[in-house]
């Protein structure tokens, strides 16, 4: 056993998935589409020390909810079992953006535990291994293990449900420019918002609807045909977001400054500026745009009151190790 440091990017999804069809195996019940982002990720490190009575949780600069240290540990277990070793663990984390914002905090963070804690741990496991064990942790990390723009396949099993690279980071020459509007930790968590989805009148048929759209938006990205994904995109933002606000009790992750936003990326397309945004489960907007338009757009964001931050973010590579640790 050694001690072992992994980065890992939050991902976007193009192609989302709200709802589960097996909620202790995090198995999805459509397929999705995201791609890894190069500025916003999780950096851990996992050290396994005999003399620990127990895993000692350490995340930097943030306040942590005893239930989500819970969780960790529980992912340790998880690496532990598969290992075949007792040895308690040690593990330092920091986030470089805002968790529990729609964001991809927890899919950057577990994706990171899962390499850094398998790799400490003596295991050496394939990308579909890891991907997989990602997803018992948080559903949407297995697809922050791959390269570049990724589709998790939803599976028949655990086996199965897992992650892949599509298309390598340098294929497409897109941003995502991420505007953080809102930095409080949102009331209703992803994983209570998946519960409630089946609640929505409107769900089965977004469920029927997700096999199609997984498979254009497949083509899209391969033929790089930015226009129509762009519109495509942004449809499935709302179509998700219409779930939410429709389940019972009503989700509404939106703020007013989204609405804002929104509104003013419909005028610059109006006037000729091409791009387009995409909302995880959060009021935080990822702005997709070609390389060639990312200045001029981030001029105009800095225009608008309110924003705490913009990011912005090329196609990037997986969960990986590095040698500087905590």
């Amino acid at each position: 056993m050694k001690k072992a440091t992994a980065i890992s990017p939050a991902n976007i999804a193009f192609i989302k998935y709200w709802g589960k069809k097996d909620k202790k195996l995090r198995l999805p019940m459509n397929s999705s589409v995201s791609m890894n982002l190069s500025n916003i990720f999780t950096k851990t490190t996992v050290e396994f020390l005999p003399n620990l009575t127990r895993d000692e949780i350490i995340f930097l600069g943030e306040e942590v909810m005893e239930k989500e240290k819970e969780r960790v540990v529980k992912h340790l277990e998880r690496i532990r079992k598969r290992a075949r070793i007792k040895t308690k663990a040690r593990v330092v984390t920091k986030n470089n953006f805002p968790k529990a914002t729609g964001l991809a905090s927890s899919a950057a963070g577990f994706a990171a535990l899962t390499l850094a804690g398998t790799v400490a741990a003596g295991l050496k496991l394939s990308k579909k291994e890891l991907s997989v064990l990602a997803r018992l942790g948080s559903g949407s990390a297995c697809r922050s293990i791959p390269d570049g723009f990724v589709e998790w396949k939803k599976g028949t099993s655990s086996a199965t449900s897992c992650a892949y690279t599509l298309f390598p980071p340098d294929y497409w020459d897109i941003q995502d420019i991420v505007v953080i509007v809102g930095r409080k930790k949102k009331k209703v968590s992803s994983s209570e918002g998946h519960k409630l989805a089946p609640t929505s009148p409107f769900f089965k048929t977004r469920i029927s609807s997700m096999e199609p759209k997984v498979k254009t938006i497949r083509r899209l990205i391969k033929k790089r045909r930015f226009t129509d994904f762009g519109e495509l995109i942004e449809r499935e933002t709302i179509n998700m977001h219409t779930i939410m606000m429709t389940s019972k009790p009503p989700i509404f992750y939106w703020s007013s400054k989204t609405l804002e936003i929104m509104k003013a990326i419909w005028e610059w397309r109006q006037k000729g500026m091409e791009v387009y945004f995409t909302i995880d489960a959060g009021p935080n907007l990822h702005l997709i745009c070609q390389r060639k338009d990312e200045k001029r757009i981030m001029l105009r964001l800095k225009k608008i009151t309110g924003i705490r931050k913009i990011v912005s973010n090329k196609p990037s590579n997986g969960a990986h190790l590095v040698d500087i640790h905590f």
